[in-house]
């Protein structure tokens, strides 16, 4: 069983492109090592409409290939052993994007379904949906859209800055590759947690705040569920 983050991000600088790669490596260093300490054995780099290989800085830890593409209807995580290497903000329908990801023998992840998007009402076949560790209390909705859809429920702490892994994560049963893991969530043989405990709880309820501020949350959001304490 393994234990992978499998949404998160290397970029410290979001829309300054020539100064972000060149800090990729660095953002990617002290990503997997923080993943380490909190004890996953892996983190999908899924950076926005890019993907770029940097190698692995930790033995026996495994850094997922993957991307996060922004569709014209919100963002969807593609992962496995060979995701595109660029994609356009918001050129890809959500069914482009899906067929993108399995022609690449990639999986295809519903991001943060209540933030920024209305992909959970269209009627494409995902492979799978998030549990966004930014938004806990949307999880009993997420886990209802999973039932709806029978599409398996996976998690990722959607971190953009390194402190921020491990929020939340999925247990996958499968092997450190890439085919494997792609293979687990396609079968459902995985499961989102997330983490618990005071840094967790201040983080989410910043974030929240952010998100409120940008308008990035649908109305149904507000006040749903319990955060999990896991």
């Amino acid at each position: 069983m393994l234990s992978l983050d499998l949404h998160a991000h290397t970029r410290f600088f979001h829309g300054h492109d020539r100064l972000a790669e060149r800090f990729d490596p660095y953002g990617h260093a002290a990503l997997t090592t923080l993943a380490r300490r909190r004890g996953l054995d892996g983190v999908a780099l899924t950076n926005h409409d890019y993907y770029r290989p940097l190698g692995n800085p930790h033995e026996e830890f495994l850094s997922v290939p993957g991307i996060e593409i922004s569709t014209t209807k919100g963002h969807v995580v593609v992962l496995g052993p060979d995701p595109p290497t660029r994609t356009e903000r918001g050129a890809l329908t959500p069914a482009e994007a899906v067929e993108l990801a399995h022609d690449r023998d990639c999986a295809a992840i519903i991001a943060h379904p209540f933030r920024n998007s209305t992909i959970r009402e269209t009627d494409v076949a995902f492979d799978a949906i998030e549990c966004n560790g930014k938004h806990p209390r949307t999880w009993p909705l997420v886990r209802e859209i999973a039932a709806e859809r029978d599409i398996p429920l996976v998690g990722g702490s959607d971190a953009h800055y390194p402190f921020e892994v491990g929020r939340a994560y999925t247990n996958v049963d499968a092997e450190p590759t890439p085919e494997s893991i792609v293979e687990a969530i396609r079968e459902g043989r995985v499961e989102p947690e997330v983490a618990g405990g005071p840094f967790a709880r201040v983080l989410r309820r910043g974030y929240r705040w952010i998100h409120e501020r940008k308008g990035q949350l649908t109305e149904v959001t507000p006040g749903v569920g319990t955060p999990p304490e896991s």
